[in-house]
């Protein structure tokens, strides 16, 4: 019987923004044609119920509402990171996104291995020996994954440990 597919899980800012968006597409069509189950944690929760929240009359009733609905994202998403094998995170931004971070923390300690991509250009580290946030680095690290810095190196480093 065929081993069933690798569950990758997308963290990162990509889903907050239109241009971001069609990034995430991006990656995750790349991902996809190699083979790769892909999570997207912002199609988790549907947009509707995002657009409802935003639309109410109030912002108490927003406050309210976004405590709720936020709560149920972060469950579906952690959900997600435990049914999934690996994690691929985009790194990019003058700082790595807190929530990319978290889901990076919390990967680690479920011990899902964790590929980070950064193609940006800029200093984001702290300190010259490392690329991202020092802690983030050593946990993508300790994981068994690596940063790549370009999407053919992020599908090397996805090729070598087996996947898709």
């Amino acid at each position: 019987m065929p081993a069933s597919p690798t569950r990758v899980y997308l963290a990162g800012p990509l889903g907050f923004s239109e241009l971001g968006r069609l990034g995430l597409a991006k990656l995750a069509d790349l991902l996809g044609q190699s083979g790769y189950v892909v999570v997207d944690p912002f199609a988790l929760t549907p947009q509707e119920d995002i657009d409802r929240v935003s639309r109410l009359p109030s912002l108490e009733a927003q406050r309210d509402a976004w405590r709720t609905l936020s709560l149920e994202i972060g469950r579906a998403n952690r959900e997600a990171i435990d049914a999934c094998d690996l994690i691929v995170a985009v790194l990019d931004g003058p700082d790595v996104d807190s929530g990319a971070a978290a889901e990076i923390g919390y990967a680690f300690a479920r011990g899902k291995r964790i590929v980070g991509y950064r193609g940006d250009f800029r200093l984001a580290a702290d300190n010259i020996g490392s690329t991202v946030n020092l802690q983030v680095e050593y946990f993508i690290r300790a994981s068994g994954g690596e940063i790549a810095s370009s999407l053919s190196e992020l599908m090397s480093a996805l090729h070598v440990h087996g996947g898709g």
